[in-house]
């Protein structure tokens, strides 16, 4: 199979040999001073103010964002929460569910956040902002200098969900003011699903300090004051921090971030010119697409695009990223994060046309 979801996303040979060979015991000094390696890498990828820190979560990114929204947020604040998606949604499920009161910027799909939609939140006393860097449903891209501009000019906290953004797309807590963000470990780092991480600079950590948040598992506090001996208060997914240790080494040495981006940018746009004489349409307009998903529609509005998911899938040997809610008819998605390589786009083509020739596209 070649795996063109967003995640979990296709592993490359030696993230896959790593995790083959047998878990050691992790409560040692071995496994601590590989954890202050990761947290040290992450926040320099991050490029986090300096004395930021790594939350370490076993759990999907999920659970990072709900560790997030409790640890940061509590019933006194006010925040905003955008929802182009089924992700941003989930922001808004959070916060309704540990009773945060918000405000939801409701847009249309495929559309991005336009300057004009905030100026009603001007000094309006808001606390927090809460967005995706990319709608991974919709494949929209935010811009997050704009974002972090009117937070920094409010003095609004801002929490960023960058699970699938993070290495295919520009992103900078420092120029962009993000206060907080996450990312996991299924997605553009191409490890497998256990592990989501939450990057604090020094104002998120004192904010999760003064929250007091009600639980054990999600306790933020807890994760810092062990993370300082390179531990985390629970087992993590061992194998994973191995795994991802290499990778942050592996990605230091070919050039960091930057080279990461390059990379997402010339899948995305290489697919992309590929598909033009096909019959689909981006779903999201191209000034505003992320580099990390294709989100595409068939042109023939009697083309089913759940159908079509499952036709590469089961014909074809391709697992390409369907969707959910009202959009899994109409919409499917194809990632460029992962190891992929132009020869296994070209194949993906080859079934595009080959689909069209059959009358099923």
């Amino acid at each position: 199979m070649i795996n063109f979801t967003v995640g979990p996303v296709q592993m490359d040979e030696e993230t896959r040999k790593l995790g083959s060979e047998q878990i050691p015991y992790f409560r040692t000094t071995e496994f601590s001073s590989i954890m202050k390696e990761n947290e040290k890498l992450l926040c320099e990828f991050f490029d986090a103010p300096e004395n930021s820190r790594v939350v370490f979560m076993t759990g999907s990114g999920t659970a990072s964002m709900e560790g997030g929204v409790i640890n940061f947020f509590n019933k006194d604040d006010k925040v905003i929460v955008v929802n182009g998606g089924s992700f941003g949604h989930r922001l808004v499920e959070l916060c309704e569910i540990h009773e945060i009161p918000f405000t939801e910027i409701k847009l249309d799909f495929g559309v991005p956040l336009e300057k004009e939609k905030l100026v009603e939140f001007e000094n309006a006393g808001y606390t927090g902002f809460l967005v995706q860097l990319c709608e991974t449903s919709t494949g929209v891209l935010y811009d997050m200098d704009m974002i972090g501009d009117f937070c920094q000019r409010n003095g609004i906290f801002l929490f960023v969900d960058a699970v699938s953004g993070f290495m295919a797309d520009e992103f900078s807590m420092k120029k962009m003011h993000v206060n907080a963000a996450i990312t996991g470990s299924q997605k553009a780092l191409a490890l497998p699903p256990s592990m989501s991480f939450t990057v604090m600079d020094e104002k998120a950590i004192e904010r999760c300090k003064k929250i007091n948040v009600r639980s054990l598992y999600f306790n933020y506090p807890i994760y810092l004051k062990d993370g300082e001996r390179g531990q985390t208060p629970f087992t993590p997914a061992v194998g994973t921090l191995l795994q991802f240790n290499e990778k942050l080494r592996r990605i230091e040495a070919l050039g960091g971030i930057p080279e990461m981006n390059k990379r997402a940018k010339e899948c995305a746009e290489y697919f992309r010119e590929k598909i033009k004489n096909l019959p689909l349409k981006m779903f999201m307009e191209e000034a505003c697409s992320s580099n990390c998903v294709t989100a595409l529609t068939p042109s023939n509005s009697n083309v089913n695009a759940h159908k079509i998911f499952e036709i590469i899938k089961d014909e074809y040997g391709i697992w390409i990223c369907p969707n959910a809610g009202e959009l899994a008819d109409k919409v499917f998605r194809v990632g460029h994060i992962g190891a992929i390589e132009k020869e296994e786009i070209d194949k993906l083509i080859d079934v595009f046309k080959n689909l069209v020739t059959r009358d099923l596209l």
